[in-house]
């Protein structure tokens, strides 16, 4: 390693130190870089663009989050709501479970943690709200169910991760399933918990002909999941013709079904999309011209080596890991840490014979709890401006809750098989 390979880093910092696109600041770093260097500036432009125009995954980007969008513009959410709702509104601390369970059915999808709390958290604060619940903590289990969105298949962070590893996308998608469950059963533990402690109140007891009415209006849109799973693993579709056919799907039921969406939103839909998918992609070009120079500068197997020389456990591995990115979580963009610190480590998945789909999942749940993090967490932000919630009244009620999600990201770090027992149905 040369000394000239802390100038994209250091304009990395600068970027987020200074609120500039993150993705800009990797691309300038990067060119800065060829030039201290004396490399031709044409390997930084055919790193970039041939590295985000070769992958055909790519485009399922785009797509679920037109998905999201399309999702949160129509009544999809408030059906969702109401069937969770009428599932197990009706326990003490009720409209907290739905609130996870929620999440868990509007995961399958969108793939996207802020656009769960988007489009759900406006529907489950105010009702919470309404109920009686500490607005604090109707912000807080609203933020921290948002983090299964990426976990339970689709997930925009599988796509990324599969890009980066080489990873079959088809078994990320079916490894996230179980330690979804897991993250919603810990959550939901913890709500039954505080609401007995704090008395929270129980939901309206539903009838049979209520439930059987809210299933049936719900029913389209939680066929959305199923379209895409089952499209997937029968082989008729590959995940980006999957989420192509989500996008045309949701599109179908909000324009015919439920008849919420109007022509003129569909404009707006396409903009938030193109803005939010010119942000994703700007982080993945920058994110192609530092895999080059840290290939080029040999630090994956520098890392490798020291690392090798501390520990030869792969357990100890993964908890350096975890703890690495925890950390970073609290600091830096979820999306730069998988594109510029994963491209030096999973190279040395091999050496301690680490399961990529396995590591996948866990890391990306890891990088969706920096999502609730302090100080930089954007569901923090997000849930503490749609519920008008004091920040510091937030960050005290959500870190019991960042403690929950941790031991979830336990159980998988320690049992592979959490991960690994749907995979093998792939087989």
């Amino acid at each position: 390693m040369t000394p000239y390979l802390l100038i994209p880093f250091v304009f990395l910092v600068l970027a987020f130190l200074f609120r500039m696109p993150l993705g800009f600041g990797m691309l300038v770093g990067g060119v800065l870089y060829f030039l201290a260097t004396g490399r031709s500036l044409g390997i930084v432009l055919n790193s970039a663009c041939y590295g985000l125009f070769s992958s055909y995954i790519l485009i399922a980007i785009p797509l679920f989050v037109f998905t999201a969008n399309v999702m949160n513009s129509s009544a999809v959410t408030n059906k969702i709501f109401s069937f969770a709702n009428a599932l197990i509104g009706r326990i003490r601390g009720g409209t907290g479970h739905v609130n996870v369970l929620a999440s868990l059915i509007f995961a399958g999808m969108t793939g996207s943690a802020l656009a769960d709390a988007a489009g759900l958290g406006v529907i489950e604060i105010k009702q919470m709200k309404d109920e009686g619940y500490d607005t604090a903590f109707s912000c807080a289990i609203t933020a921290s169910s948002a983090v299964i969105g990426p976990i339970f298949p689709p997930s925009i962070p599988f796509v990324i991760y599969a890009v980066i590893s080489g990873a079959s996308i088809g078994k990320l998608f079916l490894g996230g399933m179980i330690p979804a469950f897991i993250l919603a059963g810990v959550l939901m533990a913890y709500v039954a918990y505080i609401s007995g402690k704090r008395s929270y109140p129980r939901g309206a007891r539903t009838t049979f002909r209520e439930f059987v009415r809210d299933t049936i209006k719900a029913l389209p849109a939680l066929l959305t999941p199923a379209v895409l799973l089952v499209g997937i693993y029968t082989g008729v579709m590959t995940p980006t013709e999957a989420a192509a056919v989500a996008a045309f799907y949701a599109m179908i039921i909000s324009f015919f079904i439920y008849r919420t969406l109007k022509l003129g939103a569909v404009v707006k839909i396409l903009k938030s999309t193109l803005r939010t998918t010119g942000s994703i992609f700007l982080i993945v070009m920058g994110a192609y011209v530092f895999s080059y120079i840290i290939a080029v500068e040999q630090v994956a197997p520098a890392v490798a080596k020291l690392l090798s020389g501390f520990t030869g456990s792969p357990f100890v591995f993964l908890l350096i890991v975890n703890i690495l990115f925890l950390i970073l979580g609290c600091f830096v963009d979820v999306n730069v840490s998988v594109l510029v610190v994963l491209p030096i480590i999973v190279p040395m998945l091999g050496i301690y014979h680490i399961d990529l789909v396995h590591f996948g999942v866990m890391i990306c749940l890891n990088m969706m709890i920096g999502l609730v993090t302090p100080p930089f967490g954007m569901l923090l932000f997000l849930t503490s401006a749609i519920g008008k919630c004091p920040m510091k009244d937030l960050i005290r009620e959500i870190t019991p809750m960042i403690g929950m999600l941790i031991l979830a990201l336990a159980i998988i770090t320690v049992f592979p098989e959490t991960v690994l027992f749907a995979t093998r149905l792939m087989r």
